[in-house]
Formats: structure tokens, C-alpha cells, sequence
């Protein structure tokens, strides 16, 4: 790069291209014919599931590795799916390892479910209503009209768009260098009203697939229940997903008022515990990986670590618990501990990128960096489009002495829309080595403070940011 840019030359750019991308304007709900305000296409809503969909499920640990039961659970959303009011989106399904009890969608219906939801279900009627609620957020473009109304309001940027929050793995994603994809954090948080209309819709679904319109009932029973006892095990559902006992007794009316019909139809009981023999299998595990969690969240280490510690005895090949006590381990700066599960967790079934970036992370905190940058390469050559590598790949070449393509990968980082304190350390880097422009001087007390190294690779020292404090 010959000529030299400054960082909110970047942004504007950045920012010129992703608004070139939106049609503004109305459109007409598919499902309501009602007018609803409308900046992304169809088109964007697929290229934001392109991107982004492959980065959650695998910070949701990735797929499950059982065939059959991935399968069953695509067949039972497929016919739902045929009978939307979108048919022809391309929906596609799979069974995720997280332990959490979750379901969600992308805005064009790559749909995941976690071991935790199957666990805790006991039909397919109750999974049908799942998926068909899940489904009608995509028949009705939720996802897609709460971008548009951050949007509209600027309330949000970037990724931002669609953050929800979770407190439950946010530490440990950090941590292990994931930036913004950690668990929920690129999913939709929709508003109760449409909450409403995705039960509304995915009652009506399941119903014309032949289901029993109880699945709906049992379905919201068993959230209630769980939230009413345990929370934090649905805490990122109910944060993208709100719920309450008006939803569930609406359900109950329908039933017993336009569905009564129905209810005569088999729930499907046998059949889905049958399919989900695998995950029922692992109870135990998943069990002891919800109570680590829960732990975790409450500040009781010790009590996450023999959770953790069962749950590896338990299932000594699961991917989740290996994975899971690797970053844990890292925000404990324990990093050769850690690089040893996450060597482990890369050995077995169902084995994802996100392994390899924890690698990568535990590498670099022991400034193995060669090591570090080839698990790093690795990662982005499996699973690109994470912003966050960039700078880890940025910041490990420049340990290594190899500034120039330091500096490309730091200006790839910047480009993304990167901001904090890692952006804050990466625009310093590329301003002393003379590649961009320094927009304003640093006061002298940030000029003293300038960080040596950035939050995650100094056994969790972070860096004082470099802005200006409010007085």
C-alpha cells in the first residue's frame, strides 16, 4: 500500500461499501401484508447467514456428530419449512454441541439447536413447534426488520446490529481471542411482538405438518420451568427470545380453541427419543457442563472446576467439556494446560475451528509464536471472515519481526470496523511503523501509557485505552 490512510478514512469506506449493499425503504411482510420499514434485501439477509451463521455455530462448539440425528432433525424442519410463507429460503438444520438450552435462527434460516434443548424436550411435536418458531421468524424477516430499525436509528453499528449479550462464556470467548463471537453475540434480539407472531405462525406450521398443537404447550412449559428454576442454563435463549406465561397461555387457547381437532394426533414421543438415543446418552455430561456454567457465572471456580473435571471423567472425548475447560484455563493463565486440551478436543469427533484458534491463543501465550501463527492461518483458512484473527495473526507476526505483513493484517483488522482497545493498539502499531497517518497526537499521560502488548497475550494485563478520559 503505497499511499497512507488514516483509520476513519478506513471506516468511511468500509462504511460506504456496506451501505451501497442495503435497498432502503419499505417492503411488505410475506406473512402479514402489513408495510414494514425494510433496509436489507433477500439477498442481504442470505449473505448475512453466508458470513456470519458458520461463526456462531462455532462458537456454539459446532455440529454434533451424529448423522442420523442431524437428519432427523432437518426432516422435521423441511416439511415445516414447505409450508412457510418463504418456502424457498435456503433453511438448513443442525444439532449443535453447546449445553445451554437454545435454538435460533439467521435471517435466511440456517437454523441451530443445542444438545441442551434436545435434552430437555420429549416429542417431536415439542421440536416441530421449536423449529416452526424459528422457521416463522425467518417467514415474517424479524431478524431483517430489527437490523432495519437499528439501523434506521443508529443505535447500532457493524456487527452490533444484531448483539445479545451473554454473560454465561463472554469471559472466556474474550479470552480465547473471539472477540464478538461469542456465544449469542451475533444473534437477533427480537421484540415480544414478534415473539408473538413467530408462535403464532410456527403453531399454524407444525399444525399443517401433521403435528399435535400441543408440542406448542409442552414446548413453553418446559422454558417456563427451566427459566422459573434454573436461568442462567436460558439465559442467552430468553435474551434473544422473550419470554413469559401470556405467550404460553395464548398457546393453550389456541388449542383448545382453533386446534382442538388436533389434539388427538400422537405427539411422536417414541419416535424422538429414539432419534435423540445419542444426546440422551451423554445426559450426564451435558448435565455436569450446565452446572460448570452455572458456576462459572456465579463466580464459584472451584465448584466450575470439579464440574468441569466430572464432565471430562464423564465423557472423556466430548468436545464441548475439553473445549470448554481449555478456555477456562486460559482466562486462569494457565496456558499449557490449556493447549493441552485443546489439542485433546482437536482429536475428536466433531472436532471445529474453534479448537484450533484456542491453540493458537494458548500458543501465544507461552510466545510460541511461530506455532501460534500457523494455528492462527490454519483457523482463518477453515473458518474465515472472524475480524479478531486478523489482529492475533497481525500481532503475532510483529512478535516475530515481521512487520510488513504485520501491518497488512492490521489494516485488515482496522477495515473490518474493529474498535477498542486491540483497534486502539493495532492503529498505534501501524502509525509508528509510519503506514497510515496519525489523525490527532495522544496527550502526553496516554503517550505514557502506551501498551506494550495487547489485553489477551500478557497473562491478562490489559492495556489502559487511548481515549481521552471524561472528567
Amino acid at each position: 500500500m503505497n499511499e497512507k490512510m488514516t483509520r476513519r478514512e478506513f471506516l468511511l469506506l468500509s462504511g460506504a461499501a456496506a451501505a451501497a449493499s442495503f435497498s432502503t425503504g419499505c417492503a411488505t411482510n410475506p406473512v402479514t401484508g402489513e408495510k414494514q420499514l425494510m433496509l436489507f434485501t433477500e439477498a442481504n439477509e442470505r449473505d448475512w447467514d453466508r458470513l456470519h451463521a458458520p461463526h456462531q455455530f462455532s462458537a456454539d462448539y459446532g455440529a454434533f456428530p451424529d448423522p442420523a440425528l442431524n437428519a432427523y432433525v432437518a426432516d422435521v424442519g423441511s416439511r415445516l419449512a414447505a409450508l412457510s410463507h418463504r418456502p424457498h429460503m435456503p433453511y438448513s438444520f443442525r444439532v449443535l454441541h453447546a449445553v445451554h438450552v437454545n435454538a435460533y435462527t439467521f435471517p435466511a434460516g440456517s437454523i441451530g439447536v443445542t444438545r441442551g434443548i434436545l435434552l430437555a424436550m420429549e416429542s417431536e411435536a415439542e421440536l416441530a413447534a421449536l423449529l416452526g418458531h424459528e422457521i416463522a421468524h425467518v417467514a415474517c424477516r424479524h431478524a431483517a426488520s430489527r437490523m432495519s430499525q437499528a439501523v434506521a436509528t443508529q443505535l447500532v453499528v457493524g456487527l452490533g446490529v444484531m448483539a445479545v449479550a451473554s454473560k454465561k462464556e463472554k469471559y472466556a470467548a474474550l479470552a480465547a481471542g473471539l472477540g464478538a463471537l461469542g456465544s449469542g453475540l451475533l444473534l437477533a434480539k427480537y421484540s415480544r411482538d414478534d415473539e408473538r407472531q413467530a408462535d403464532q405462525w410456527g403453531h399454524a406450521y407444525m399444525v399443517q405438518a401433521g403435528q399435535n398443537p400441543e408440542g406448542m404447550v409442552g414446548l413453553m412449559q418446559r422454558l417456563v420451568a427451566i427459566h422459573d428454576r434454573e436461568p442462567n442454563i436460558v439465559e442467552v435463549m430468553f435474551a434473544s427470545h422473550p419470554m413469559s406465561r401470556e405467550r404460553l397461555e395464548t398457546a393453550q387457547q389456541r388449542v383448545a380453541g382453533e386446534y382442538a381437532a388436533f389434539q388427538t394426533r400422537s405427539q411422536q414421543r417414541e419416535a424422538y427419543m429414539d432419534r435423540t438415543a445419542s444426546v440422551r446418552a451423554q445426559r450426564e455430561v451435558i448435565l455436569a457442563l450446565q452446572n460448570a456454567l452455572k458456576a462459572l457465572d456465579a463466580g464459584r471456580s472451584g465448584e466450575a472446576d470439579a464440574f468441569l473435571a466430572e464432565a471430562r471423567r464423564l465423557g472423556p472425548s466430548d468436545y464441548t467439556a475439553l473445549l470448554l475447560s481449555a478456555k477456562v484455563l486460559l482466562v486462569r493463565d494457565r496456558p499449557q494446560d490449556a493447549l493441552a486440551l485443546a489439542l485433546a478436543a482437536r482429536q475428536t469427533p466433531g472436532s471445529e475451528a474453534q479448537a484450533v484458534h484456542v491453540c493458537g491463543m494458548a500458543r501465544l501465550k507461552q510466545r510460541q509464536f511461530d506455532a501460534a501463527w500457523q494455528d492462527f492461518e490454519l483457523y482463518d483458512r477453515i473458518l474465515p471472515g472472524n475480524p479478531e484473527i486478523a489482529f492475533w495473526k497481525g500481532y503475532t507476526l510483529e512478535q516475530m519481526q515481521r512487520i510488513q505483513p504485520a501491518s497488512q493484517e492490521y489494516l485488515r483488522y482496522l477495515q473490518s470496523g474493529a474498535e477498542g482497545e486491540q483497534a486502539q493498539y493495532a492503529y498505534r502499531r501501524l502509525v509508528d511503523w509510519g503506514v497510515i497517518k496519525n489523525e490527532t497526537p495522544a496527550p502526553p499521560s496516554e503517550q505514557q501509557n502506551k501498551p506494550a502488548r495487547p489485553p489477551a497475550a500478557s497473562s491478562g494485563a490489559k492495556p489502559p485505552p487511548h481515549k481521552k478520559k471524561k472528567k
